[in-house]
Parts: C-alpha cells; sequence; structure tokens
C-alpha cells in the first residue's frame, strides 16, 4: 500500500493547492523586491494568461469533458465551478461564492477581508499597487474557452482594498 492510498482526496487536493498559493505569493514577493511592483504585475498577469488555457484543458480532461464548446449557461457554470473546486484548496474555495441569477450572468463574492491574494499582498506592503491576479485568471480561463463575456465592476487594481469589497458580475455570451 503506497502513501497516498491512505489519504483522504481532499487532503491531498488541499496540500497541493497550499503547495502553489504559497509559490505563487514567494515568487511574486520576490518578483517585486527584484524588479518592481508594476514588472510584478506585468510578469503575473503573463504567467496567468498563459497558464490559463493549460488549467481548462487539464480540468475539461480531469472531469471527462471533451466537447470544445460548452453549448449552455449552465454546462458552463457547472465546469468553471467544478474546476475552481478541484483547484482551489477549502480553505479558499469556501471565502468565495459564485452564483448565478440568469442564463448569462455569473455573480461573484469574496468574504470580506478573505481573499488570499488581498490577504498577501497586504502583508507584504503592496495592496495599494496591486493588481488582481485572481479575477483576472477567471476571465482568462473564459477567453481560453472563447467565450466572450463582460465583467462589472472594471477591475484595474484590488477591490477589496479600493472598495473595502470584492464582489461582482460577469455577463456571458455564448
Amino acid at each position: 500500500m503506497g502513501v497516498l492510498d491512505g489519504l483522504d482526496k481532499r487532503d491531498i487536493r488541499d496540500l497541493l493547492g497550499k503547495g502553489w498559493l504559497t509559490h505563487d505569493g514567494l515568487w511574486f514577493y520576490h518578483t517585486c523586491r527584484e524588479l518592481g511592483m508594476e514588472k510584478a504585475n506585468a510578469l503575473n498577469r503573463a504567467a496567468i494568461k498563459s497558464l490559463a488555457p493549460i488549467e481548462v484543458g487539464r480540468a475539461k480532461r480531469t472531469l471527462g469533458i471533451r466537447k470544445e464548446r460548452f453549448d449552455t449557461f449552465d454546462e458552463l457554470m457547472d465546469f468553471m465551478l467544478a474546476a475552481l473546486e478541484l483547484t482551489l484548496p477549502d480553505s479558499v474555495f469556501q471565502k468565495i461564492r459564485f452564483s448565478s441569477s440568469s442564463s448569462c450572468w455569473i455573480h461573484w463574492d469574496w468574504e470580506e477581508g478573505q481573499c488570499f491574494a488581498y490577504k498577501g499582498m497586504k502583508q507584504i506592503g503592496t495592496i495599494d499597487r496591486y493588481r488582481c491576479g485572481v479575477m483576472y485568471r477567471i476571465e482568462c480561463w473564459l477567453e481560453s474557452l472563447g467565450i466572450r463575456y463582460s465583467i462589472y465592476p472594471t477591475i484595474n487594481g484590488c477591490l477589496m482594498h479600493e472598495e473595502g469589497m470584492c464582489r461582482g458580475e460577469i455577463r456571458v455570451f455564448l
């Protein structure tokens, strides 16, 4: 019997997810220290955009989705929620809510002060200059899926820092 046989799947996912988040945060921190905040933001967004099609493809394969495009909003929403649950540790996934009230709107809402990126950027003293990579990642996933969308509010910095909350809506056009 191997070590994985005795472990719960959620514990494995959390270990890997937390490892990824820690690496991501430390990469950003060291890049910021070495090259400055503007360059760290630009490189972070470039990495997210490059990674999105890979992540989407892997999530589709893992979930057994063989189709290229989603035919309905419900299929898209189910995929997005499942992909996020696969990717994020419970400690993060439980802090953000995604919902829909119609067949074209995705609503998101982080618990107050609980976005992992907000907390990390605040801790290293760069929150006032941080450009959100978390919701940008969702946008890049939609682009990778070939889905046109609009997002409100437009996110340039960190909504949690600027507005005291991070919530909004994404309208998708299937």
